[in-house]
């Protein structure tokens, strides 16, 4: 069982992607937030093996919450999960420690695949 937290500013997309995993098999999501501040505290607690992180949110975003999460935690994996991105974010989201990303736009097999590969070690570039 992969754990998942959903770290995403809309809760449509939140209770979205949570639906397609719980019935997709294999994962559990452990927790849920709109933001990264939130995303913080709720990974220490819940221990996700994936961390599927929104690019642009209020407040913290996306490659500065996965730069203070990958510090902390080294173990987890984070999956930038993105409405539209270019290539100077997509290289501070590597460096920061994400793992890869899916676009929002891509189909519900592609991030689910996404989500198995990044639990599994893999990248995604």
């Amino acid at each position: 069982m992969i754990k998942v937290l959903l770290v995403d500013d809309h809760a449509f997309v939140r209770e979205s992607v949570s639906l397609l995993l719980r019935h997709a098999g294999g994962f559990e999501v452990v927790g849920q937030c709109d933001d990264g501040a939130a995303a913080l505290p709720m990974a220490c607690s819940t221990d996700p093996d994936v961390v599927l992180m929104d690019l642009r949110m209020p407040g913290i975003g996306g490659v500065q919450a996965t730069r203070i999460l990958v510090a902390d935690r080294p173990d987890v994996r984070v999956l930038i999960l993105a409405a539209s991105v270019s290539p100077p974010v997509l290289e501070a989201a590597k460096r920061a420690g994400a793992m890869g990303y899916v676009m929002k736009g891509g189909s519900p097999e592609l991030l689910v695949s996404g989500i198995r590969a990044i639990a599994a070690g893999a990248t995604l570039w």
